[in-house]
């Protein structure tokens, strides 16, 4: 079986390293230089796609290196039948959880105001909020938003989940579908995205969501820039109805020089950084699914192309 590594080039020798470090008999082609595309069984991909799946008419299986495969699934070439798997591993994880543990306590401890109060030479004092009195929605309890729950229940946090579907979580109070999202939302103080991009999900982040929340309320997105209608965010921070936004992912990325959200006094940017695959820990479970694939079995993480992951 030969497999194209068709994801992003600069990381191509850390992955392909690592992967050969665990079988090293394993045969790769790097995209663009396919060589037969015929002779390709399975395909490594990542944010980028190596143009019209079609031509690879022996493709058993696709893993893609990043959590989320909505670009996948959009691409309206892919052959029916081949199965994907998306990227959940422990460093991904581990990633997420700390970005997020560390923005939840740096809103609830006044760090933008307290950065903000150094460059202009103040001494600001009054004491940060009590982070026990925050309570934390997380919206998406897969793996990931269950790593966070995991965290933030040892600090002590006040927990609120929702997802599609019905979930029981330790230490969390859970909503789910879209008749208890509004229960859910009214007692979100800081509101986490962690959602798929399906159908159902994209601009779910719209000034409806947004007013059920508490006055003052933060919302971080963590999970992808189309969940979020961006003119909606600009007038709830303008109004004060929210009080600070995190984002980590935008519709267009790197985010145009001109948007409007460099310069925001209340949103903090990051540039795609909050998970991130890492081939170390990446490396095993890609070369796990192309044993399966070989053996014709289902893939570890496999996506429902119905439910879009």
């Amino acid at each position: 079986m030969t497999i194209l590594y068709a994801g992003d080039a600069d990381e191509a020798e850390q992955w392909l390293s690592a992967i050969r470090e665990i079988d090293a008999g394993l045969s790769f082609r790097r995209w663009p230089e396919c060589g037969a595309t015929d002779e390709i069984e399975f395909m490594i991909v990542g944010g980028r796609l190596p143009g019209e799946f079609p031509r690879f008419t022996n493709l058993r299986a696709i893993q893609s290196t990043w959590a989320g495969v909505n670009h996948l699934l959009q691409s309206g070439s892919l052959p029916a039948g081949v199965p994907i798997a998306r990227m959940v591993d422990d460093g991904l994880t581990c990633s997420m959880t700390e970005y997020l543990v560390f923005q939840v306590l740096d809103h609830l401890r006044r760090g933008p105001e307290l950065r903000q109060a150094q460059r202009d030479g103040r001494w600001l004092e009054g004491a940060a909020a009590m982070p026990r009195r925050g309570t934390i929605g997380i919206m998406g309890l897969g793996a990931l938003g269950l790593d966070a729950v995991r965290q933030f229940t040892a600090l002590g946090l006040r927990l609120r989940g929702w997802s599609r579907t019905a979930k029981t979580v330790p230490e969390v109070d859970c909503y789910a579908g879209a008749a208890q999202l509004p229960a859910f939302l009214a007692g979100c103080d800081i509101l986490i995205c962690l959602l798929p991009l399906t159908p159902e999900t994209r601009g779910i982040l719209s000034a409806s969501l947004l007013a059920h929340l508490p006055a003052g309320a933060c919302l971080i997105n963590a999970a992808r820039g189309p969940h979020l209608v961006e003119a909606d965010l600009l007038a709830a921070l303008d109004s004060g109805h929210l009080s600070r936004a995190v984002l980590d992912v935008f519709h267009v990325e790197p985010l145009p020089a001109e948007h409007a959200f460099w310069r925001h006094r209340r949103i903090t940017l990051t540039p795609h950084i909050a998970a991130i695959t890492r081939a170390g820990t990446g490396a095993a479970l890609i070369v796990e699914n192309y044993r399966r694939a070989l053996a014709g079995q289902d893939l570890i993480n496999q996506v429902d192309r119905q439910l879009g992951y």
